[in-house]
């Protein structure tokens, strides 16, 4: 068998496909953080040419604090929808359990 090259994942072990699709249902926020970050990078170097009388540096470093407030963002919705499903969700379960 020729692989041509190319590694092979040993068997059992996932794809990249099947591994980011995996990580992506354990942390949906990730990816739309990512997303956001290449949303906001392609938009800012589009708009590089209308930038006007704007240096160069000062454009690339609005371009960083933007990209980086779409992660950040993405960090702490991820961090309130933890919370909220770790004790929010699961002090109003622990009732009905209880009385079962």
């Amino acid at each position: 068998m020729s692989n041509k090259g190319w590694w092979v994942p040993p068997e059992g072990e996932d794809n990249l496909t099947e591994k980011f699709l995996r990580k992506t249902r354990e942390s949906p926020l990730v990816p739309i953080g990512v997303g956001g970050c290449l949303v906001v990078a392609a938009y800012r170097i589009y708009r590089l040419k209308a930038r006007g009388s704007t240096k160069l540096s000062i454009h690339l470093i609005h371009t960083r604090v933007a990209a980086q407030a779409c992660a950040v963002g993405a960090i702490m919705l991820g961090a309130m929808y933890t919370m909220y499903r770790d004790y929010i969700k699961r002090v109003s379960e622990d009732p009905e359990k209880s009385d079962s």
